[in-house]
């Protein structure tokens, strides 16, 4: 290996903050996780029980049998037997980080990028003077109204740059500084017009924003005036700053999150947001720099801890921000990394929230958060109305390729089940809303017509008399009669309350038995012929179901719903509301409810086998 000149300042800690200590150290130490850390057997001592452990949010390891301990460049000089200088820049390549050579141009580079960081420190240390000079009287009164006190100004570093041309550019001259320095931090601009360079900010609230190490590299400057064009104004990109790669705050947040305040930083969308929180107690609070969340920030936010949480403002602007937030991060989800989301009331952003309902307020939100999967599912399903094949087809299609969009194959099947199962249970509630609504609103004589669409998804959670339950369930085995091979014996065994539903599924079954083919019209004739008049009514008057495929889902959720009828009517065993086989005798309204309903016949079926096994062995005793 070449030997470097020297490390610069702050490089090492630039290099621990780019690589997570878990990614290295896993490919050495088989890690589990366990809570906020990593924990494996030690790679120093032959032990059994692992007691040694990986922080990533402290950027730390240790191992409690051998007593080892430090950071990620430690370890690898501990395990590879390197030089602290060779552990540096193996790491350092790995990070696509790359050391100064032993060159002149090399430390030639250095001492400038060290001259523009001295300089954008002098005008952070004039700006926060001139915010307590009579000059910052209107950007104190600001921050008052926001409820932030002098600490705060001095805990985030908050300045003014006065409303002049070229003051902060005379003061940081005096300071020793060059014109060609501060044009290369974007303090001051060049005249297209051939005049005397300009300060780029003035009469601005000025907020510092700082690289990985804490270095101040650029400035961020709020208008206060109604006709400050833009309203917030953002350093442009330099030697030392690219904003599609830092976050705002993001040394202090994640100093704040390594000393334990969750799993994952909360990512804002502005200055004020972020502050408000950090304030409020949720010191983890970042934000992008007035543009959409970018890949090279979001791999930053992941890098302070794996389940972020993004919050946005309550409003269509938010949801938006919310939803690109969304497909950046959905192709890098995998075990262990993910991101949430806050999407706050009433067309809030946090800093009304918090001053108008207190910090447990914004705690309550933060605390309901939604998972990745379940925004992309509202997202999709709000889309367009579900009202036609072609549009329900089209919902499947979206989720589907935003599934193709995950790189993890193991994540990518997870959602795409996930996704199917939701859908699935959608699509039931709202064909069984449409028959529910359709039988009440379209017998004869009534002069209405089936409920279709949105009158169909209002009466979702209604159901059919009592005394006629079981009857849709029966329809759907005339309507679909392939249903039949695969439940006849069930169907048969179902105890139904009501005579004529009884009947009709008798007739069914001897239909079937005949081997007669089977539709409405065959059996509501036979019904007819029989005498039981009613029993024809019922089968005329109920909607058509929709069709079953042979080997989909609704077929076996089919067969569950008459596991049901079975636990619930079975003679000589215990009697209603005893609690032993009873599973109300309700039909469930949707897939979820009939799989939570066939569990519970099973575990109790269970319970009642080991009773009479019990109860045998005592009477042989």
């Amino acid at each position: 290996m070449s030997q470097p000149v020297r490390i610069p300042d702050g490089f090492v800690e630039e290099l621990k903050a780019r690589i997570r200590p878990s990614d290295v150290i896993g490919r050495k130490v088989k890690l589990t996780k366990k809570g906020k850390e990593w924990v494996g057997l030690s790679p120093f001592t032959n032990e059994k029980t692992p007691s040694f452990y990986v922080n990533d949010q402290k950027r730390i390891f240790k191992c409690f049998s051998s007593g080892t301990g430090g950071d990620v460049i430690n370890f690898v000089m501990e395990t590879e037997r390197l030089s602290f200088m060779e552990a540096v820049e193996k790491l350092a390549e790995e990070a696509g980080m790359q050391l100064p050579k032993a060159s002149p141009q090399a430390v030639e580079e250095y001492d400038h990028r060290k001259r523009l960081v001295a300089a954008c420190e002098a005008a952070a240390n004039w700006f926060e003077d001139r915010l307590r000079s009579s000059e910052g009287t209107a950007a104190r009164a600001y921050l008052e109204g926001r409820g932030l006190d002098p600490a705060a100004w001095k805990r985030h570093r908050l300045g003014y740059a006065p409303d002049d041309w070229r003051r902060t550019r005379a003061h940081l001259q005096a300071e020793g500084f060059t014109d060609k320095e501060l044009v290369e931090t974007g303090l001051i601009k060049e005249s297209d017009k051939g005049g005397e360079p300009f300060d780029f900010f003035r009469g601005r609230l000025m907020f510092p924003i700082t690289d990985v190490r804490g270095a101040v590299i650029a400035f961020g400057g709020r208008g206060l005036t109604p006709d400050a064009k833009p309203k917030y104004l953002n350093s442009g990109d330099t030697e030392l700053f690219h904003k599609s790669t830092v976050l705002y705050r993001y040394r202090a947040a994640r100093e704040a999150l390594g000393a334990g305040e969750g799993g994952g930083l909360i990512v804002c969308e502005g200055y004020m947001d972020a502050i408000a929180l950090a304030e409020a107690g949720f010191g983890h609070a970042v934000a992008p720099l007035g543009t959409a969340l970018t890949e090279d920030q979001l791999q930053l936010i992941w890098k302070a801890g794996p389940e972020p949480v993004m919050c946005f403002d309550g409003d269509k602007a938010g949801l938006g921000a919310a939803y690109r937030a969304l497909d950046r991060a959905l192709p890098f989800v995998e075990p262990g990394r993910s991101v949430f989301f806050v999407l706050l009331p009433d067309g809030m952003d946090p800093d009304d929230l918090i001053r108008a309902r207190g910090p447990l307020a914004m705690r309550e939100q933060i605390e309901q958060r939604l998972p990745l999967s379940e925004l992309l599912w509202r997202r999709e399903r709000d889309a367009e109305p579900l009202d036609t094949p072609e549009r329900q087809a089209g919902l499947e299609a979206r989720l589907m390729a935003a599934c193709g969009l995950i790189r993890h194959g193991g994540v990518k099947a997870a959602y795409e089940r996930d996704l199917k199962s939701r859908l699935r249970d959608h699509m039931w509630a709202l064909r069984d809303a449409k028959r529910s609504a359709s039988y009440r609103k379209g017998r004869p004589g009534s002069g209405q017509t089936p409920a279709e669409g949105e009158p169909a998804q209002a009466e979702l959670k209604q159901g059919p008399p009592a005394k006629l339950r079981g009857l849709g369930t029966i329809v759907m085995a005339v309507d679909s009669p392939f249903l039949l091979a695969m439940g006849a014996e069930t169907l048969a065994a179902c105890a139904l309350a009501d005579p004529d539903v009884t009947r009709l599924r008798d007739s069914l079954l001897d239909l079937a038995n005949a081997g007669k083919p089977i539709d409405r019209a065959v059996l509501t004739a036979h019904l007819t012929q029989t005498g039981y008049m009613r029993a024809a009514s019922l089968l005329k008057e109920y909607p058509v179901t929709p069709q079953i495929a042979a080997d989909g889902p609704e077929a076996r959720e089919w067969l569950i719903a008459l596991e049901q009828y079975v636990a619930a009517g079975r003679p000589g065993q215990e009697t209603p509301g005893s609690g032993m086989d009873d599973a109300s005798g309700v039909a469930s309204t949707s897939p979820s409810g009939w799989r939570r309903r066939h569990q519970m016949v099973a575990e109790r079926r269970a319970l009642k086998a080991r009773m009479n096994e019990a109860a045998g062995k005592r009477s042989d005793s």
